[in-house]
């Protein structure tokens, strides 16, 4: 079973323009050791799930095709330093750098759940006056039940406070789980690119709608 909340958005994605070129996705993982960021990375890669990795930081180019159209994904899975401050693992590098991001924690493991309570944090206060990339926060290891200690209501109420998409999943159970997830941030990313094209332009149409009528003075 997979638990999904989505962020508050003012149209679908779908309604954007019919080109097929290929589309490029930047995608930061952030997260607390040991919550299963690179194990969500792999499962998406490969379909296949491994449970044990190393301390090692990595970018992933992966193509994909969604609604008929090619999708280049860039996935930095990043490393979380040991003996830090929350807010030192995100540097203006990462957010310079994404398109959207992925906040992982384990429902197992409540100081991991802090964390990306901290990271939201960190992320909206950088890029209050630069506009926020999509999130979406990611309770893994939903297969653990009997050793839950973050409940599935605390992290709907922690996206839906901070305008994230959400989702309770179990990259060692489903593929499917890991699959929407991504899917569903691509198409944020997809909408958050069309309200900002949308923008500009109505910014030139305002500029030549003043310089037109002094014209006509």
């Amino acid at each position: 079973m997979v638990v999904q909340v989505k962020p508050n958005t003012s149209h679908s994605g779908k309604t954007m323009d019919g080109t097929q070129q290929k589309v490029e996705a930047n995608i930061l993982l952030l997260g607390a050791e040991n919550v299963g960021k690179s194990a969500l990375t792999v499962r998406f890669l490969t379909r296949r799930f491994i449970g044990e990795y190393g301390d090692i930081e990595s970018i992933y180019n992966h193509n994909d095709k969604i609604g008929g159209r090619e999708i280049s994904f860039n996935i930095w899975d990043s490393l979380y330093p040991q003996n830090c401050e929350t807010t030192e693992s995100i540097t203006e590098k990462h957010l310079q750098w994404a398109d959207g991001l992925i906040l992982v924690y384990s429902i197992c493991d409540r100081s991991s759940f802090d964390v990306v309570r901290q990271q939201v944090h960190r992320i909206k206060q950088a890029k209050k006056t630069s506009g926020v990339s999509p999130i979406i926060i990611v309770g893994n290891k939903r297969d653990l039940q009997h050793r839950r200690t973050v409940s599935s209501e605390e992290g709907r109420l922690l996206a839906l406070s901070a305008d994230c998409g959400f989702f309770e999943i179990s990259a060692a159970e489903t593929y499917h789980g890991v699959l929407l997830v991504f899917h569903q941030l691509f198409d944020l990313i997809r909408e958050a690119r069309a309200l900002k094209k949308g923008g500009i332009k109505g910014i030139v149409r305002s500029v030549s709608a003043v310089f037109g009528r002094k014209r006509a003075e």
